[in-house]
């Protein structure tokens, strides 16, 4: 645990939280590959103009389309929140709650590497 003292995370835990951040970067960039695959065109033929009999059929396909466009559209959020963690590890700011100045916990940062506010801070936001 962190000292009470402690303004910042130590070069070795900044190494070691890009390590995770990076991981979970590639990870999402696959789903997202998956996804966006999934609500991609079917090519350049009439599939999607002809007339067919499967009315049903065709509306489920469209809400299916629908929601992978939706889990992409978050994977691609995330993506960025990651993203720019990365450029707050490089600035040495990573793990800096921004509403209370206090260091964010590692715990936190290590199931939500993203984050930019500590939980008082994410409670008190929500008053």
């Amino acid at each position: 645990m962190q000292e009470a003292t402690q303004t910042r995370y130590s070069d070795e835990e900044l190494a070691e939280f890009k390590a995770l951040i990076e991981k979970k970067i590639a990870e999402a960039r696959e789903g997202l590959e998956v996804y966006l695959g999934a609500c991609g065109d079917a090519g350049n033929d009439t599939s999607d103009t002809s007339p067919t009999f499967k009315n049903l059929e065709e509306g489920s396909q469209v809400l299916a389309k629908e929601e992978n466009a939706q889990q992409a559209a978050r994977l691609y959020k995330y993506i960025q929140n990651l993203e720019a963690a990365l450029v707050r590890i490089e600035n040495k700011t990573y793990g800096i709650c921004r509403a209370t100045g206090k260091l964010i916990p590692k715990e936190r940062l290590m199931l939500v590497p993203h984050a930019t506010l500590s939980i008082e801070a994410k409670l008190n936001e929500k008053k």
